[in-house]
């Protein structure tokens, strides 16, 4: 079994200046393939440089709302101008989104800044990596308004069936992550089962997002195929169909390579 992890933040600890390490323990578990979304403008050489270095790691960029404070108009202009660099690994803008987790969200800064996000995802005709707290609704009709080509994913999804079912509806996918894993989320669990399988995208979010079992720990990019396993336990098909769904789901949305070297560095 191989998988993709589309959502790893690998350019933090505990994998900044560990990469050949973490890379083979992935390899070890069958994650032949990473996305690394950047948060902030600062970060963007950053993860291009591990997308380079590695054949492993892809590249998307964007601005996070978590860190709506710290955006500054110039930091679009930075956005655009990597874009217009057009890297053969760059597959994506994210992580970009809504969050009104926050007790100051800035939330018409964060809208400001995602619709402009979503305007250069279709300029340049990439998929987006879409981050949503509390906010599912909202976004849903952000992003019917701009009706992007390449559409993207909805990732760390914990929302009701009916929510996932609207962005589905619009042609985004849903990002399953470790959440799954806890019993206790009894709602995200229900609705990744009644989900069309085409529609997901495996994840972890990594060093975020820990499995059960793992709580206190960073969590890692291997252990998406611990988030498959329990996937595995939730839907009626087989595993070796579920593998190859996502894997496809995955290379159709962010055009990656059909054919891929070994992991190891």
């Amino acid at each position: 079994m191989t998988f993709i992890d589309t959502h790893c933040h690998f350019d933090f600890p505990p994998f900044e200046g560990d990469a050949a390490a973490s890379l083979a323990r992935a390899a070890a578990a069958g994650v032949e393939k990473i996305i690394v979304p950047a948060i902030d403008a600062s970060r963007f050489s950053r993860i291009c440089a591990l997308a380079e270095a590695h054949p492993a790691i892809y590249a998307a960029l964007g601005l996070h709302p978590i860190a709506i404070e710290a955006h500054q108009e110039a930091d679009l202009d930075r956005l655009e101008a990597q874009l217009a660099q057009r890297l053969r690994k760059l597959v994506a803008i994210g992580e970009i989104g809504l969050d009104l987790y926050r007790d100051d969200p800035q939330f018409d800064k964060q809208q400001r800044f995602l619709e402009a996000q979503l305007r250069l995802a279709k300029q340049y005709d990439l998929p987006v990596i879409l981050h949503s707290r509390r906010t599912h609704d909202k976004l849903a009709q952000i992003l019917r308004r701009h009706d992007l080509p390449r559409r993207g994913v909805v990732h760390g999804f914990a929302g009701s069936l009916q929510q996932a079912q609207a962005f589905i509806k619009l042609g985004y996918a849903i990002g399953v992550g470790g959440t799954i894993t806890y019993e206790r989320a009894s709602k995200t669990r229900h609705t990744v089962a009644q989900l069309p399988l085409d529609s997901l995208l495996l994840e972890t979010d990594a060093p975020d997002m820990p499995l059960k079992g793992f709580q206190g720990q960073p969590n890692r990019p291997e252990r998406a195929r611990q988030v498959w396993e329990t996937l595995c336990t939730l839907r009626d098909e087989s595993p070796q169909a579920i593998t190859e769904a996502l894997w496809r789901n995955s290379q159709r949305l962010f055009q990656l390579e059909p054919h891929f070297p070994a992991l190891r560095d």
